[in-house]
């Protein structure tokens, strides 16, 4: 390499996050950048790691994470998370997240927007009150360097850029108010923020129209940077949700990434046999269209999502001074029996037995439970103990929904089209356990046991194609010059360990971890380095 190497990867195998079949092949790292040797080849380093047995793999990229405070500073007297939580990514050989999923990010707004931002975002984040930035230089400049293990990519969330130019209302923007979203929106962008975002399911990104989307995916466009959506229905209305998706991407010119592909709810079980074989016709039809999944047949939300919009029009304050009189839980219920139009009525298409508390920081008997069970046991109606839990946090509760059928989770991984996220929710209580397991799970339960798609695919779905897909230039491969984050695994015993009774239990098998080239995980254990850093995207 003409430089002294700082550490040399000896006698492993090289998964190298192309999709190539492996080979034998040293890898070495000097100042923070790779350089792949042939096997056995004499070289000295300060440091040496024997290998043998193990598959080196470019560090995993984890598209879909909410981890976006996790090192951003917490308003005054925020408990701050636990090195559980921000470790759980690492441990599994996540070198990169992208946050700013579904709608959400920590910027940008108008500078008179924020102090309602930042309580829109202390429920959906659920770590205490959270700060907003007015734009991604500010988010960035925001991230404690002492708390980032690894590193971090942003979205530009369309909620939190809607709700920071034109509050909670639930209306169409005026010109003015759309002007001004879509120049917020190319200021992120240029600073390095890797796309746009919706969650069309959550106010306030569920009362914006398509036009306003499709308005703002142009910006995103023009910039070369994706359009990222979670659909406005993933449930029986699942498939008019994915056309209108492609409509955005054809229509703005911005390249789409489903995010968290599934068809969930009994009514929308089986769609995948429907849904994937259309984007794969759509990208054929020149639409650049991937998704991203991940391998559990549960999701997790923030629990005021199974309610119905109206019900969060005016933002926090409004929706819990409404969750207090009688007849708005009337409604609520009926609405819930009867559907409304346009909504995504997760309970509808499941019950309240399928909704378990995750996270409730004053209930935490209540966290692991069903919220039917909850409420038989106190003699109440399921929505009546809904209200009264959301009116005890002051809206800051998670979910987990049991919706989904393994035939279409196994699908969606299968497919040619699709990455591997982990819509991880790093919050206290019992999160998801695919925070802390998704990649491994894959790797050991899927790939390995499972047979459902190879070693090298299954690398590849987690780094490369995710570094091409989001323009993380220098990553995701083992290349001669790339960025030196690295993985390595034992391809015999790799798996996950978390689950929903213990979810931030560790995987096995994952033995070494290198950000930005120095050794964050050793022997399955973090080390004291912190080499992570935001990432921008030009």
């Amino acid at each position: 390499m003409g430089r002294p190497l700082d550490l040399l990867l000896r006698g492993g195998t090289l998964v190298d996050g192309t999709g190539a079949p492996a080979r034998e092949a040293d890898v070495a790292v000097a100042d923070g950048r790779i350089a792949v040797l042939p096997a056995g080849t004499e070289a000295a380093a300060a440091e040496v790691l024997d290998v043998s047995g193990r598959v080196v793999a470019p560090g995993f990229i984890d598209v879909h994470t909410h981890s976006d405070a996790l090192a951003a500073p917490l308003g005054d007297g925020a408990p701050a998370p636990a090195d559980e939580l921000r470790l759980a990514p690492l441990l599994q050989g996540v070198t990169t997240e992208i946050c700013g999923n579904c709608g959400t990010s920590l910027f940008p707004s108008l500078p008179e927007r924020l102090p309602e931002l930042a309580e829109h975002l202390r429920v959906t984040f659920g770590i205490g009150p959270v700060r907003p930035a007015v734009d991604f230089d500010a988010f960035a400049a925001g991230q404690d360097p002492a708390l980032r293990h690894n590193h971090i990519a942003s979205l530009v969330g369309h909620g939190t850029l809607r709700a920071g130019v034109m509050g909670f209302e639930a209306r169409p923007p005026r010109p003015d108010e759309l002007d001004a979203m879509c120049a917020l929106l190319d200021r992120a962008l240029a600073q390095g923020a890797a796309g746009l975002s919706t969650g069309l399911i959550y106010p306030p990104g569920t009362y914006a129209d398509t036009e306003e989307i499709v308005a703002l995916a142009a910006v995103a466009a023009r910039r070369g940077k994706p359009y990222v959506t979670h659909l406005r229905d993933e449930m029986a209305q699942v498939e008019p949700a994915l056309e209108e998706a492609l409509e955005i991407a054809r229509r703005s010119g911005a390249a789409l990434q489903v995010s968290h592909h599934k068809t969930a709810g009994r009514h929308a079980w089986g769609a995948t046999l429907r849904t994937l074989p259309r984007l794969e016709r759509a990208r054929a039809e020149g639409v650049d269209v991937l998704c991203d999944v991940y391998p559990y047949t549960a999701g997790s939300t923030v629990l005021h999502a199974m309610l119905p919009p109206w019900a969060s029009e005016g933002g926090v304050g409004a929706l819990l001074e409404r969750l207090r009189r009688g007849d708005v839980r009337d409604r609520i219920r009926a609405d819930i029996a009867a559907g409304v139009a346009g909504w995504e009525n997760t309970v509808g298409n499941g019950g309240w037995d399928l909704i378990a508390v995750a996270a409730a920081r004053s209930r935490p008997d209540a966290e692991g439970r069903r919220v039917a069970d909850l409420a038989a046991e106190q003699g109440v109606d399921p929505v009546d103990y809904v209200c009264d839990l959301l009116l005890a946090e002051r809206g800051e509760v998670t979910i987990i929904s049991h919706s989904m059928r393994e035939d279409d989770v196994r699908r969606v991984l299968a497919g040619p089209l699709s990455m591997i996220g982990s819509d991880g929710v790093p919050k206290p209580g019992r999160p998801h356990p695919r925070w802390a397991g998704s990649f491994a799970r894959v790797l050991g339960h899927y790939a390995r046991d499972e047979r459902l798609l190879s070693l090298e695919r299954a690398v590849h779905k987690m780094s490369g194609l995710p570094a091409r897909r989001f323009g993380l230039t220098g990553r995701g491969e083992v290349r001669d010059g790339a960025v030196a984050d690295l993985v390595v695994f034992d391809p015999e015993t790799v798996c996950d360990r978390a689950t929903f009774d213990r979810p931030l239990l560790t995987p096995e098998g994952v033995g070494t971890v290198v950000v930005a080239g120095r050794v964050a995980v050793r022997d399955g254990r973090p080390t004291a380095e912190r080499a992570g850093e935001v990432v921008r995207v030009r």
